[in-house]
């Protein structure tokens, strides 16, 4: 898998123009007129409030995305990154100040399936990886959902407010190099069918959540979750069956 794509490298690195720095980190496709369509939606429509900033952006967005569907609302202040690897089916909506950040030299991107809500504030974000919603989930506000590899969540799956998916870590094995300059590590997520996960649950990288499972509020995933079963604490055990 090749690094993710660092952030902060692009904007302090050299060899481009500021403009061609925020165009490959904000835009994500080269070429004037790229730029110019992005840069034209988000002065017109990101910002404008009220059912006028609804109507506008559901008009304009499109132009941006790889693909969307029909009855896609997005509210105000809702930002889009490399938005033509962004896919959406049918009848989503992101509530006010999301960020969708499909970012990476590499990789797909994001997708989304039909009715599929997404609560104020959470980030969905990608640094070289993929990420997959199925259908009929349900994304609480204050969420972030980081990929550096794959993170899939099925259909059907709630997860409340101030969770964390966590799909990518830090090497730290030399004690005497700092940990930022070690590279990264990234084996992925996958939430199964059916999953509830309670509010502020967080879910490290490599961990699969089995169909069916309850995670209680609060609780780190460190360890896959069998499916059908209830896991809470901090790390996260099964607590019960529910067969």
């Amino acid at each position: 898998m090749a690094d993710p794509m660092d952030t902060q490298d692009e904007l302090t690195g050299g060899g481009s123009s500021k403009l061609g720095k925020y165009q490959a980190l904000v835009v994500g496709q080269k070429g004037l007129w790229s730029l110019v369509k992005y840069e034209l939606v988000s002065v017109f429509s990101t910002w404008v409030p009220g059912a006028l900033g609804l109507l506008l952006r559901s008009k304009l967005y499109p132009f941006l995305l790889g693909e969307s569907g029909r009855g896609v609302v997005f509210g105000c202040n809702v930002v889009l990154r490399h938005p033509g690897k962004t896919r959406l089916k049918d009848n989503i909506v992101f509530d006010d100040n999301c960020v969708i950040d499909a970012k990476g030299d590499s990789n797909r991107g994001i997708d989304i399936g039909d009715n599929v809500f997404v609560g104020r504030n959470t980030i969905i974000y990608c640094q070289n990886g993929d990420i997959e919603i199925g259908s009929n989930a349900n994304i609480g506000s204050n969420c972030q959902i980081f990929s550096a590899r794959n993170i899939k969540i099925g259909n059907d799956v709630l997860i409340a407010a101030y969770t964390y998916l966590v799909g990518g870590g830090h090497n730290f094995d030399d004690p005497d190099v700092p940990i930022i300059k070690q590279g990264r590590t990234a084996l992925g997520i996958n939430i199964e069918d059916n999953v509830w996960l309670g509010a502020g649950v967080k879910v490290l990288d490599g961990v699969s959540v089995g169909e069916g499972s309850i995670v209680a509020a609060g609780a780190v995933v460190t360890e896959d979750i069998p499916p059908f079963t209830i896991a809470g604490g901090i790390p996260a055990r099964v607590i019960k069956h529910r067969k």
